[in-house]
């Protein structure tokens, strides 16, 4: 038996006005996705538990199968291991977002216009940041380059006390009321403003704005958290893994379990992703030998955070047929397999950021039979069939 799982991030929305009442993934085009709903099994999980934060962190923690109360220390230093950063015990690890904040002035007063600066290449990324750790960095505040905006800084024997925002959430928002808080905070704070005193004028951010292009004139600190700890995959359930991901949060949790990272070319994380290669890679480690392949495309998300509705839709329609599609066609020569598509929080375009409501899902097993006629991978139909509450349970119930 195969097992794969492919989870489009932030696909989940609300209904639109504009697509007629429907939400994205009803309005889009998605054949073999409804295909699947037609015949396999549909429901709805909740990947967030009450009161911890709606990230992806948390939710893909869940949908692999990990209780995000027993293992949850913070999305950064899932991020520190794929990027082959080592944290001691004592270590605090943060995201450190390169972002665009508005004009001059004093920084408090400041809005967030783009979390991720335009979605700042990593090339121009790592000369900023280099920047960044030669003036702020020392023995003790260490930074390291990441993929596009995202980032690192690990605070050596590093203290609790923060209360932190991720940037996201605030798109379009004057910063005074989110900046860092809690009894270490201003220390944080203070690399912050320090960062927007040199980075407006680097080099970098001057040849992009004079191609029309937002500035990372600022780094934004959040995402704390300490050295984490995952049960291996395969002796929790018997099968050996790969994760195929863009983004350094999902292979580091891959790399907590156990599981190999598959990098694919091309793959960035966004729209421009490589979503064929992504399919044909994990087709690829299934003939291989591996048991269990775990495909994550985060493009729907960041069209989520930026509002972007053509963006999304486009984003579902190209999962579902570049991703979906190409591995039915490759998983055709197995005698057997298991297929799970979902989602891991919706990321609602008129909110921009993430929520805690359940998403939809839908496993398939070669061979089944046409259940639902009228079925569809969306929001509403599969809000009719099995829920699960505690989402960790799902890849119990799938494996």
């Amino acid at each position: 038996m195969k097992y794969i799982v492919i989870l489009g991030d932030g696909m989940p929305d609300y209904p639109l006005e504009e697509l007629g009442g429907k939400t994205p993934l009803q309005y889009a085009r998605t054949p073999y996705m409804d295909k699947l709903a037609k015949q396999g099994e549909m429901g709805m999980v909740k990947t967030v538990p009450q009161g911890m934060p709606a990230g992806s962190d948390v939710a893909n923690l869940s949908v692999m199968g990990y209780d995000p109360a027993r293992y949850y220390t913070g999305r950064s230093p899932i991020e520190a291991v794929a990027m082959g950063v080592k944290l001691a015990e004592e270590d605090m690890a943060f995201r450190c977002n390169l972002v665009t904040l508005s004009g001059e002035g004093p920084y408090k007063k400041r809005r967030m216009l783009d979390y991720s600066s335009d979605e700042i290449s990593t090339p121009e990324a790592r000369e900023i940041i280099e920047e960044v750790a030669a003036r702020l960095g020392n023995e003790t505040f260490n930074f390291y380059t990441g993929i596009s905006y995202r980032h690192l800084m690990v605070w050596r024997g590093g203290p609790d006390g923060f209360d932190l925002t991720p940037p996201h959430d605030i798109t379009g928002k004057e910063i005074a009321a989110y900046l860092p808080e809690g009894e270490n905070g201003p220390v944080l704070l203070r690399f912050m403003e320090e960062s927007c005193s040199f980075l407006p004028e680097h080099t970098v951010n001057r040849e992009r704005q004079s191609r029309g292009l937002r500035p990372a004139n600022s780094i934004w600190l959040w995402g704390q958290g300490r050295r984490p700890r995952l049960d291996s995959f395969k002796e929790k359930y018997g099968v050996e893994g790969a994760v195929i991901s863009a983004v350094d949060l999902i292979k580091g949790l891959g790399i907590l379990a156990g599981l190999e990272v598959v990098n694919v070319p091309g793959a960035t994380g966004n729209i421009s992703t490589n979503f064929r290669g992504k399919a044909l890679k994990a087709v690829e480690a299934l003939k291989e030998g591996r048991d269990f392949v775990f495909i994550h495309i985060e493009a729907p998300d960041e069209a989520g955070h930026r509002g972007e509705l053509e963006i999304k839709i486009r984003a579902i329609e190209e999962i579902d047929e570049k991703v979906v599609g190409e591995v039915l066609r490759g998983l055709e020569e197995f005698p057997e397999y298991r297929l799970m598509v979902l989602s891991d929080h919706p990321t609602p375009l008129t909110l921009r950021t993430h929520t805690a409501e359940p998403v939809p899902f839908c496993i398939y097993n070669k061979g089944d039979a046409v259940k639902n006629p009228q079925g569809e991978f969306s929001e509403s139909f599969a809000a009719g069939g099995v829920f699960f509450p505690e989402g960790y349970r799902l890849m119990d119930h799938f494996l």
